[in-house]
């Protein structure tokens, strides 16, 4: 089996077990908060949630009043990501496969990124939907100064053996609706 074909096994597998824990309401982001709480002022980047993600949104209304909170902006394929502020209250447009992103607003550098995912593994490796896009925005911040990636997903999307290529750049922390996991 090619490196390919076992990334879309691994998707289909995570995609099912991530809807299965959607539907039973099992996503909360109170461990997200509590690690949020220790990076106050810290410049974040969240996401808005799609379809059976798992929802940063508690969390980074939370965050929003004590620093900047930004969301992602897919400017063109195999670009990194930029960000853009992001309020609660702020006014939102849908952009790139249908995200919905601020519609005006700074453009923000962050130095934490909550990170959405298909599939995660205990050592921090991330697969994601197979654009690059976020996997080139942290190669490009982590190579100007320290950047903190923080998975967040449900706990059934674990998978032991997930299959990465070189390029794959790995999670510092995973938060799950069970907890923290801190990669070895």
């Amino acid at each position: 089996m090619t490196l390919q074909e076992r990334k879309d096994a691994a998707r289909k597998s995570a995609f099912a077990a991530r809807k299965i824990a959607h539907q039973a309401g099992m996503g909360h982001a109170g461990h997200l908060s509590s690690v949020l709480a220790g990076y106050r002022g810290v410049p974040l980047a969240g996401y808005a949630q799609m379809r059976t993600e798992i929802d940063p949104s508690a969390a980074m209304e939370e965050a929003s009043a004590h620093g900047p909170v930004c969301l992602p902006v897919i400017e063109a394929a195999g670009s990194p990501l930029k960000f853009r502020a992001w309020s609660p209250e702020c006014a939102m447009i849908e952009g790139a496969f249908g995200a919905r992103i601020p519609e005006s607003g700074d453009w923000v550098t962050p130095e934490i990124l909550i990170v959405p995912l298909v599939a995660f593994s205990r050592n921090g490796g991330r697969l994601g939907y197979g654009g690059g896009f976020y996997d080139r925005t942290l190669e490009g911040l982590r190579a100007i100064k320290p950047t903190l990636a923080i998975g967040f997903a449900y706990a059934a999307q674990e998978l032991d053996d997930l299959p990465l290529e070189p390029t794959d750049q790995p999670l510092d922390l995973i938060v799950t609706e069970q907890g923290i996991i801190e990669p070895s």
